[in-house]
């Protein structure tokens, strides 16, 4: 078989094989949450189908990460129904009594009584009550994974630490990360590629198009701790930065469900993510000359099934974006093997679809991604039937600031990773587009949480944080005041001291009293 795909005639990349007819889906992809409580085609992961997985599939992995992503985004699917009762019951006596005990009941929160209050004199605010619960349900998720590390993959986590070693072993002191901020690549670092979360420095963008100079900084703040600290290894230690960028594409319908970024083409995305790397590496090499350790990779993912595609850089980092070889395929002509013939095997194809001077910790670690990655295949095969039935967007916050370590889940969140509303509007801009389809179409609020992350280390850092989300808070009501003034979008500000394992705080809301009367 042929690993190395071309692109083909019409200039778009050829996604990688599409699920075969048992596993396609005919599915309506209009914008609707789709509910992973309740939904019965969804199959729960068991040990009793063994015999259809690919030997490399780690079934206990498969199905501790499906109970998380079920304990998640269940607080969020239970939402409207929920509101659906209350609605049918606030004209009825001792209103908010009963809404309360049945919000916790169902949510595990009460609801705020300043709105609840309201009830007997106007419409009970709908709007305002889904955005509290969509809040409540965000920090929820948040002290579960910072206070329970469901993911296993904290700095603490013998995971974490084996596959730093594993990182050195491969000729890399970091991995730093960039997905396109599409809510259906939130996922990618700790279910598509199964890596720690925390042995991955993650930043999304929209279009995976990351900031050069705050890329720059970062590396220099690395490499500094190399030489100070030892961390993550001693500077002495001849190992590289580590600098990849995941776009994404859809098997499925490319022409509508890829990146909207790149007008859904997958040859731009590529090639725009490309040359994001090329300038980092540049940059870095314009700065503090040729000798400076950066590697770079590309990495394509189809939001449809999960599957990756790598394009496999030589030793000094040259990437061609109409090569590359697909997890998909792998997956298929290893699935009769053994363990030790298919990790054999997948290590074989790794090489043969190389160039000729690549390099052999490059290769160790790309082989990693890809065996990593067919446990996550048959993820979705078996509790969706291998192909997502929310094809696009179904977001269920948009998450603006610099932060949101906690964010795991496909479709959970869109990011916009800004210090100002001003130099991020046109991520921003994107995620409010795509929630008037999601939410406004439904007559529902956008809900936003806005988060700056600190360091409880430095002075003053946690006032500052409060002070910026303040400040883009400000900013986000000015951009939108159509929305906020209609109740159409409400704003969460959360900060978070990224030096201790703590879960986000809250440090204000457009649902606070004090603001609603200012309304």
């Amino acid at each position: 078989m042929a690993y190395r795909k071309l692109a083909n005639t019409a200039g778009r990349l050829m996604g990688p094989t599409a699920p075969s007819k048992r596993y396609a889906l005919t599915q309506d992809v209009s914008n609707q949450h789709v509910s992973t409580q309740d939904d019965k085609s969804i199959t729960k992961i068991n040990n009793s189908n063994k015999s259809l997985l690919h030997p490399l599939t780690d079934n206990s992995a498969n199905k501790h990460l499906e109970e998380y992503e079920h304990e998640v985004k269940g607080r969020f699917d239970r939402i409207v129904p929920f509101l659906k009762k209350i609605s049918a019951l606030q004209h009825e006596q001792d209103f908010v009594k009963n809404a309360q005990k049945l919000a916790f009941l169902e949510l595990g929160f009460e609801l705020p009584n300043h709105v609840l209050d309201k009830a007997w004199v106007k419409p009970l605010d709908m709007r305002a009550l889904f955005s509290w619960c969509v809040f409540q349900a965000h920090q929820q998720a948040s002290d579960y994974f910072f206070n329970s590390d469901p993911l296993n993959g904290s700095k603490e986590s013998s995971a974490a630490k084996s596959f730093q070693s594993f990182l050195v072993d491969c000729g890399f002191h970091l991995l730093d990360l960039t997905p396109c901020s599409d809510g259906r690549l939130a996922h990618s670092v700790a279910y598509a590629l199964r890596i720690p979360f925390s042995a991955v420095r993650r930043r999304s963008h929209a279009g995976a198009l990351f900031d050069v100079e705050n890329t720059v900084n970062r590396w220099i703040k690395t490499e500094h701790s190399r030489y100070r600290e030892g961390v993550p290894n001693p500077a002495e230690v001849p190992t590289r930065y580590l600098k990849a960028v995941t776009y994404h594409f859809s098997s499925l319908d490319p022409l509508h469900q890829g990146c909207a970024a790149h007008g859904s083409n997958d040859e731009a995305a590529a090639a725009a993510g490309h040359q994001r790397l090329l300038d980092f590496r540049e940059a870095v090499e314009n700065s503090f000359c040729c000798g400076a350790s950066v590697d770079l990779l590309l990495i394509g993912i189809d939001t449809d099934t999960d599957a990756i595609r790598i394009h496999i850089p030589s030793s000094n980092s040259q990437i061609d974006i109409n090569n590359w070889i697909s997890a998909a395929d792998i997956y298929e002509d290893t699935k009769s093997l053994s363990i030790d013939q298919a990790i054999a095997k997948i290590n074989s194809i790794v090489k043969e679809n190389s160039p000729n001077n690549s390099d052999l910790g490059m290769i160790k670690f790309i082989t990693k991604l890809i065996v990593n990655n067919i446990s996550q295949i048959d993820y979705v095969r078996q509790l969706y039937g291998g192909a997502y039935p929310d094809a696009g967007h179904a977001e269920r916050f948009i998450g603006v600031g610099i932060g949101f370590k906690e964010v795991h889940l496909r479709n959970l969140t869109y990011f916009a990773h800004l210090d100002t509303v001003e130099e991020g509007a046109p991520d921003l801009d994107v995620g409010i587009k795509i929630f008037k389809g999601l939410n406004l179409s439904r007559d529902l609020p956008i809900p936003v949480v806005v988060r700056f992350d600190y360091s409880g280390r430095v002075p003053g850092a946690r006032d500052r944080a409060i002070s910026d989300c303040k400040r883009v808070d400000n900013a986000i009501s000015i951009r939108y005041k159509d929305l906020v003034d209609d109740g159409f979008l409400h704003t969460l500000l959360t900060i978070r001291d990224r030096d201790i394992k703590v879960p986000a705080e809250v440090v204000g809301s457009s649902l606070d009293p004090a603001f609603q009367e200012a309304h």
